[in-house]
């Protein structure tokens, strides 16, 4: 099966004695940029379950299928291996777009745990949700730049496909609860270059900030592209999908006046994220990749889906279903519980230090 790998040895094939999990996360594409941090993470994740005795007496057993190919390969590559028994669950990071065409073939067959920020809204029997929409990251954030920084006229550049968009449509409602408005939208083909007519209507617009929805290297190359400018020195940047592997991809000359809203930033210094990176490390070393909020996600996924399957003794999505409610893991992120389909989460603002995020603000205030 192209772009499938599994994470050992051995054929790729049925085996009663383990319990297979398709792992999809980008290898190619905008996204790929993070695609290593996620593989990385959710290996840790699989390593701690199997020591701790793994799932219903099985060894959890990773299968990596690429989701930076066009969903539906990736839908159709995923729904091969449910089909011949390899895989009895799903997760990762993928983009929206994936998730739309993946979700109808394999949801109501085995369980498919979403690790991405998204736009909000998927409820499907069998998907569980682990990060961030924008009622709960950008609202919040929006509020606190409008009340501390006077923030009153956004400009929205994003991908063209449903997470910019639909979170866009949000961001219209909240920079109007705040005083202000979204003065100007554009959206791009994912792998764009060329921003130089994005940024002259942002300049001609006079915006405040930019709310940035661009996925991985066209984030990149958009900092980079705006810093040159000089618009950096005129306008803030927000972005709810920003890293630090995109943080040192961009430079730090790029990265003045960014800031980033998610429910992990490496610098947190709890004691779950400070413990989470002694395992990272050991594990992998120090030149790993940077975990970060997007390849941590994936870490989220495989405890909620080990435990998710733990609960219900079971596999089969309606015995998922039926004992979900309340279902609790711990993570990097602390003890989190699922409620609606939905884990529910500690957000944080962060501005980009140079090559490192440093967090200002506990978003939870203003969520109200």
């Amino acid at each position: 099966m192209r772009g499938i790998r599994a994470e050992h040895s051995g054929p790729l094939a049925a085996d009663p004695g383990t319990l297979g999990v398709a792992l999809v996360v980008p290898r190619q594409g905008p996204a790929g940029i993070f695609g290593p941090a996620c593989e990385l993470c959710a290996r840790l994740a699989a390593d701690e379950v199997n020591a701790a005795g793994g799932v219903l007496g099985r060894e959890l057993r990773l299968v990596t299928v690429d989701g930076g190919a066009p969903p539906p390969r990736v839908a159709a590559e995923v729904e091969a291996l449910v089909d011949s028994g390899i895989v009895r669950g799903v997760t990762g990071w993928h983009i929206s777009s994936v998730r739309q065409a993946l979700a109808p073939r394999v949801a109501h067959r085995v369980p498919y745990v979403y690790t991405a920020l998204y736009e909000g809204g998927e409820n499907s029997e069998g998907v569980y949700l682990t990060s961030e929409t924008p009622e709960g990251q950008l609202r919040p954030a929006m509020r606190l730049l409008a009340a501390e920084r006077r923030v009153r006229r956004w400009y929205v550049v994003g991908n063209d496909y449903i997470w910019p968009r639909r979170t866009a449509r949000a961001a219209h409602a909240y920079a109007a609860e705040s005083g202000g408005r979204i003065c100007g939208e554009s959206y791009l083909p994912l792998g764009t270059h060329d921003f130089a007519a994005v940024l002259r209507r942002i300049e001609r617009l006079d915006a405040d900030a930019v709310l940035m929805l661009l996925v991985g290297s066209d984030a990149v190359r958009f900092n980079r592209a705006f810093a040159a400018r000089g618009l950096d020195a005129r306008s803030l940047r927000l972005s709810t999908l920003m890293d630090e592997n995109m943080l040192v991809a961009s430079g730090a000359e790029a990265t003045r006046g960014l800031s980033a809203t998610a429910g992990f930033f490496g610098s947190l210094a709890t004691a779950d994220t400070l413990d989470f990176h002694g395992r990272y490390g050991a594990r992998f070393g120090v030149d790993a990749p940077a975990p970060s909020a997007l390849g941590e996600s994936c870490y989220e996924g495989v405890l909620l889906l080990a435990a998710l399957i733990g609960r219900a003794r079971s596999w089969e999505v309606a015995a998922i279903e039926g004992a979900a409610a309340g279902v609790s893991y711990e993570g990097a992120r602390g003890v989190l519980r699922l409620r609606g389909r939905h884990v529910r989460q500690r957000i944080y603002l962060a501005e980009a230090d140079g090559l490192d995020f440093a967090v200002t603000a506990d978003l939870d205030g203003w969520s109200g």
